[in-house]
């Protein structure tokens, strides 16, 4: 007398929906029935379902099994290519665990790869400028991030910089004037713009198309800063 599907499921560790859906994927074949008409399954059933467990428990989907068929047993090639997959997976999550262990001893940001924020460590910046960076790390070489990065390590809070940061966007015309006038020729302001990356370097550095990278500084110099800053910024580059 052969098993009930319950004693099939119970008999291989799993459940009678997971038994039945190995019947709805064409993966088990339909068992002869009793004149009562229930399934009676035999040792193949057993045998395939154990298989296919295995198999699943090994990582291989059940669309995978099915392409194996009926008479591999030992399905070298797919489990091959299993293994190498596991592999990759492997050398990914080390590298995952790795940049976690940085971030969590030196308390880094996420949004930043780990040598940016390596760079960026002890620079103190605004939201905004801090944004801009990390839009910049994806535009321009690690070398010429770094150059940019050394000068804002020497960031101070010097007083015309805290006024652009604070400037409203209602500020009078006369207010932006002097303030642009001021940081044109501050030295801080100047050595800053000497280390940014200039545009040969920049583009020739980045992935994207020159159009694409001045696109892109231009709208993220756009949306972080306010009408007034924007306004300064244009007038202390005239």
């Amino acid at each position: 007398m052969g098993w009930s599907t319950s004693q099939l499921a119970d008999l291989a560790g799993t459940t009678l929906r997971t038994v039945r859906h190995y019947h709805d994927v064409g993966l088990l074949p339909e068992p002869e029935r009793r004149e009562n008409g229930y399934k009676s399954y035999g040792v193949p059933h057993l045998v395939r379902v154990l298989r296919i467990k295995r198999l699943t428990d090994l990582g291989l989907s059940l669309a995978q099994i099915a392409g194996l068929g009926d008479e591999d047993e030992h399905p070298g090639e797919a489990l091959r290519e299993l293994d190498a997959e596991l592999a990759a997976t492997v050398d990914r999550l080390q590298r995952v665990r790795a940049e976690l262990a940085v971030i969590l001893r030196q308390q880094s940001p996420t949004d930043l790869s780990p040598e940016v924020a390596a760079m960026l460590a002890n620079v103190d910046l605004t939201p905004q400028d801090r944004s801009f960076t990390v839009v910049l790390a994806q535009l321009v070489s690690p070398e010429a991030l770094s150059s940019y990065a050394e000068v804002l390590r020497n960031y101070a809070k010097v007083p015309v910089l805290v006024e652009f940061d604070e400037l409203p966007e209602d500020a009078d015309e006369e207010t932006r004037q002097d303030l642009a006038d001021r940081m044109r020729v501050h030295p801080q302001v100047l050595e800053m713009q000497a280390a940014f990356p200039d545009a040969e370097t920049m583009y020739a550095a980045s992935q994207y198309s020159e159009k694409f990278v001045a696109q892109t500084i231009v709208k993220t110099i756009a949306e972080l800063y306010n009408k007034a800053q924007l306004d300064v910024l244009v007038r202390m580059n005239r």
